[in-house]
């Protein structure tokens, strides 16, 4: 195989992201997501969840829905997956509240809230 074919193959379609990139923002994403988590007196197994879940669904979003027609800037400077990712991450943590076995504290609560406003703003500062 030439390295012209490689290349070509390799080559990713117009208004996509990288793999790589989409990793660095699940990982921006979580990394924020754990600061304000902690700072918020999330602990144990929540701070941990919460964090993972950010990335999680972060990352899944972003991959699963790694298309030019979603990616495009329908409002100046947001795209659909922009205006998604919070939601995504919203559901996630909801969905983990929930299935834990008892009501969510207020700071898991708030650990939620600033999760999904997290998720909007790295998406949109980010891809």
């Amino acid at each position: 195989m030439s390295s012209l074919h490689t290349a070509a193959s390799l080559a990713l379609p117009p208004g996509t992201f990288s793999t790589r990139h989409i990793l660095l923002t699940a990982a921006l994403t979580a990394v924020l997501t754990l600061a304000v988590a902690a700072i918020l007196h999330v602990r144990g197994a929540d701070l941990a969840a919460v964090t993972i879940l950010a990335f999680a669904a972060t990352w899944l979003l972003r991959r699963s829905a790694n298309m030019a027609q979603l990616n495009d800037d329908g409002l100046p400077g947001f795209s659909a997956n922009d205006c998604l990712s919070p939601v995504v991450t919203w559901v996630a943590l909801a969905l983990y509240s929930d299935l834990r076995g008892h009501p969510p504290s207020t700071a898991l609560r708030r650990a939620r809230a600033a999760a999904a406003l997290l998720a909007f703003a790295v998406n949109v500062l980010t891809i």
